[in-house]
């Protein structure tokens, strides 16, 4: 179980990970999916890394 103070941390992995796994699957609508998938988290992963 994850204490809910890293939660904020997990998250963003979290959206990277299923980003890049939706990336990789040879289909264009999940391509896409994923990559917008992939820049949500990373630019959240940015966010919480400035707070």
């Amino acid at each position: 179980m994850i204490p809910s103070g890293y939660l904020d941390q997990v998250e963003p992995g979290v959206l990277i990970v299923v980003g890049f796994v939706l990336f990789i699957i040879p289909e264009p609508a999940t391509s896409a999916l994923g990559a917008g998938i992939l820049l949500l988290g990373a630019s959240w992963w940015m966010y919480q890394w400035g707070r």
